[in-house]
């Protein structure tokens, strides 16, 4: 089963609206909705702090993390370039989910790229923070670089591409918007990326349209 978004919403001083639903949802709308950045434009701080923002990467390790791009440039390029393409594909497999589309294979080779470097063993890990568990069972990767950073979003697409056709995956409605999601609302017709912002322009819109008709 899909793993669910760790902190699902709009993240209180975020650049990322954690609205997808699933993890591998959340990275393809991750880069589009920076700063305004362009869709295409991905950097090593932004994917750190998108795995902080998610609950990917404790935050006690994201500095550690962002200083890697100076101390090994060679390899955070590698992992970079890797996750955009990983990124890039992911938005070609939601926009064919939702309009029904043929997945095609070259797709689906990032994916099994960060698999086939990351997927390891089940591994009891000790919480040792202050937590409602003091065992946790994670994933143990056999990759020694960094690639291990996204084994959590390839398995998360690769759980969604594995649910087939019917996956409930979703684009807002409104035409302005570039996020996804993942439809687990209970009547099955979610239609904004988030309530709190186009549900409610929306909302803002029609009573508008409402009160000019009746002038």
């Amino acid at each position: 089963m899909a793993r669910p978004s760790s902190r699902p919403g709009y993240v209180r001083g975020s650049a990322y609206p954690l609205v997808g639903g699933r993890l591998s949802v959340d990275f393809a709308n991750a880069a589009p909705a920076f700063n305004g950045l362009r869709q295409e434009l991905l950097t090593w701080r932004i994917l750190v702090e998108f795995f902080m923002a998610t609950g990917e990467v404790a935050p006690e390790r994201g500095a550690p993390l962002r200083e890697l791009e100076a101390v090994a440039p060679e390899e955070t390029g590698r992992v970079l370039a890797l996750a955009v393409e990983l990124r890039d594909a992911l938005r070609e497999i939601l926009r064919a989910r939702e309009t029904g589309q043929r997945l095609r294979s070259e797709w689906i080779a990032p994916i099994n790229a960060v698999l086939r470097h990351t997927e390891g063993h089940d591994w009891l890990e000790r919480v040792d923070r202050p937590a409602p568990k003091d065992w946790l069972l994670t994933l143990r990767s056999r990759s020694q670089g960094l690639e291990w950073l996204l084994a959590a979003i390839a398995r998360s697409a690769a759980e969604l591409v594995a649910e087939g056709p019917a996956a409930p995956v979703r684009k807002c409605a409104n035409p302005k918007c570039t996020l996804f999601f993942y439809d687990t609302s209970r009547t099955g017709k979610r239609r904004w990326c988030s309530m709190a912002t186009c549900g409610n322009r929306a909302k803002v819109a029609a009573h508008f349209r409402r009160i000019r008709a009746r002038e």
